[in-house]
């Protein structure tokens, strides 16, 4: 076995971004949606899950949820009828409100509008890699189809969830039709949040009902298009074998009881077969082995140059 020390002009570091379609059938469009009738019963207020093909089948796999906030906790019933507005509709403004803003005192607002209430798409986080990539963002509703404004912005805004983009009327294809905000959409939480009037039905306000507003939403839906990035980062060490360098084979076996060379080939003319690269710190402590995909032939007339390439 012989060492070499990497010089600092050896190793680099390069970043890949990778995307793929969310969604579990391959295809960048979904437009079949499936629930269980179940889940809107009156013990479950806070979400439903929506499946690419029946619930009950085999195959079937969770791709987004689906629910409703409302500040004054309206449109669901109420845990105790003696403290007004506290309902699961008015946990999940909680929750939403300080995931994303960061502070349970503040508000969420379009066009400067205060926003009291909205529709949440939660998307399942199997289906997509590192985060959702902004840009292909499109949902088609009973009451028209939204994307998100990152393709009109300069630069992203930030905020507690990461990059905060609103959605706009428009397509993919046609662009933005209309910059009204109509929503948000957070690539690094994949989370989308709509206001009501994205749907036609008339969202339910009712007090100590539950109005079933996240069933509405589901009818509403016609598909929605969506894929996913993911950035790979990779570090490429370069081993460079120079015309002097493991021309002779460590194997003991080539060296006799005295000390001498077995083979008189080896004094003149050495070979040696390069079959693997290890990789180790500085206290000598193997860190990564890189094998070749078959053995490399080396002598005082040959160089080599071995790149290996480190995911993380």
């Amino acid at each position: 076995m012989s060492f070499k020390r990497f010089d600092i002009d050896d190793i680099t570091v390069s970043a890949e971004s990778i995307t793929a379609p969310v969604w579990s059938t391959g295809a960048p469009t979904l437009s079949t949606f499936y629930t269980a009738s179940a889940q809107y019963s009156a013990n479950n207020q806070y979400y439903v899950d929506v499946y690419q093909t029946g619930s009950n089948l085999t195959n079937a796999a969770v791709q987004f949820s689906i629910s409703y906030a409302n500040k004054q906790g309206s449109g669901s019933v109420l845990f105790n009828s003696a403290v007004n507005g506290k309902s699961p509709t008015s946990v999940l403004y909680g929750q939403y409100r300080t995931l994303v803003l960061g502070n349970e005192e503040a508000d969420f607002s379009l066009d400067g509008l205060t926003l009291d209430q909205f529709y949440v798409l939660s998307i399942d986080r199997a289906r997509y890699r590192e985060k959702l990539l902004p840009g292909t963002f499109e949902i088609t509703t009973d009451n028209g189809k939204f994307i998100d404004n990152s393709s009109t912005l300069a630069a992203a805004v930030f905020g507690d969830a990461g990059r905060v983009y609103k959605l706009v009327s428009g397509s993919i294809s046609g662009g933005v039709v209309n910059s009204a905000e109509r929503g948000y959409f957070l690539p690094d939480i994949g989370t989308i949040l709509l206001e009501t009037g994205s749907i036609a039905s008339a969202t339910g306000t009712s007090s100590n009902t539950n109005d079933q507003n996240s069933r509405k939403f589901f009818d509403a839906l016609t598909n929605i298009r969506l894929n996913s990035e993911e950035t790979i980062s990779s570090q490429y060490a370069f081993v460079r074998v120079r015309n002097s360098e493991f021309n002779y084979s460590t194997n003991p076996s080539n060296i006799t009881g005295s000390g001498d060379l077995r083979h008189d080939v080896m004094v003149n003319s050495p070979q040696a077969y390069m079959t693997t690269v290890g990789l180790y710190n500085d206290n000598n402590d193997l860190l990564a082995v890189a094998k070749l995909s078959q053995p490399l032939l080396k002598d005082f007339t040959k160089e080599a140059l071995v790149r290996i390439k480190l995911d993380f």
